[in-house]
């Protein structure tokens, strides 16, 4: 294995993360989700040795991570965070270069095929026309495609990336998460990267790290998923003490969106009332009546009129 975490404990004076045992080899590539708050940045310093475990092991590519140089941990794994500093009078096309630099002094001249390369990464994220810009030119979604084509640069066996679709709308999302998949599985990398918008990067993700509890949960993506209904169906935010929800019974979006409707527009009690999603209806009934809303302005309408 390239990674392995053996009873790890993650944290600084208190741990967030207890009794870690999980690992991760070349080829995979691999979601972290979590809210926030539980420590999926503070497991990804510790990776990274920027901050120390508070019990086990971090071994990386059969060292242990505490025995590993900064400038020997940054040539096996490239990092990009959700906010990075600037650097000041960079264009784009310096930026995304800088991840050469992991392997020659500051004042190396990067050769025809380092060129080529950055070159080749700057086609790949779609950035040619800004290639040249300054970097406080460049738009939020285009200044996180620079960082991430600064990690590609480094050629470094690991890739991790913090929250790496932030700012991107979803096209960019889909062209940065099938590069990453592209990486893993044709130049042999492991990618670990965070994400809240896990229903799109579960797509992209063999593998997933759930933490909650504590606990980090390790497994195949749809098996971790499959073992918590909390992740794949949509949470009904009660914010109005006065409304009492009918009882609805539809597929997990139409009811989130009635749900919704129904606690914006009416501070009321509505247990009495059954609400069934038909395809391409509601069917509202309660002991004595019955009726079919084809809108949620009918539905609307309906309940003034009960009411």
């Amino acid at each position: 294995m390239f990674l392995e975490l053996k009873n790890t404990a993650i944290g600084y004076k208190t741990p967030l993360i207890k009794g870690v045992e999980t690992s991760l080899d070349l080829g995979d590539i691999c979601l972290l989700i979590g809210n926030n708050g539980v420590g999926k940045t503070t497991l990804i310093k510790s990776i990274l040795h920027q901050i120390s475990t508070l019990k086990g092991e971090i071994i990386l590519g059969d060292k242990n991570i505490k025995n590993l140089s900064n400038k020997q941990i940054a040539e096996q794994i490239a990092v990009v965070f959700s906010k990075a500093p600037i650097p000041s009078n960079f264009t784009m096309i310096d930026l995304i270069s800088l991840g050469k630099y992991i392997h020659y002094p500051y004042y190396f001249e990067l050769n025809s095929a380092d060129k080529e390369e950055v070159d080749e990464i700057i086609e790949n994220l779609n950035l040619r026309q800004y290639r040249n810009f300054s970097l406080n030119q460049l738009s939020d979604g285009n200044l996180q495609k620079a960082f991430i084509g600064r990690a590609l640069a480094q050629n470094s066996p690991m890739i991790i990336l913090d929250e790496p679709t932030t700012h991107l709308d979803e096209e960019n999302k889909i062209i940065i998460l099938k590069l990453l998949r592209k990486l893993a599985k044709n130049q042999n990398k492991c990618i670990l990267f965070s994400s809240h918008d896990w229903r799109l990067s579960k797509e992209f993700a063999d593998k997933m790290w759930f933490i909650h509890n504590e606990k980090l949960e390790a497994g195949i993506t749809e098996d971790i998923l499959l073992k918590h209904d909390e992740l794949l169906n949509p949470q009904l935010f009660h914010i109005d003490k006065e409304f009492i929800p009918p009882h609805i019974f539809a597929p997990s979006l139409e009811k989130e969106m009635l749900y919704s409707f129904l606690q914006k527009n009416f501070s009321k009690n509505l247990s009495a009332y059954k609400f069934e999603w038909k395809g391409t209806f509601w069917l509202i009934s309660n002991h004595n009546f019955q009726q079919n809303c084809d809108s949620f302005a009918d539905i609307s309408r309906l309940i003034k009129n009960l009411h």
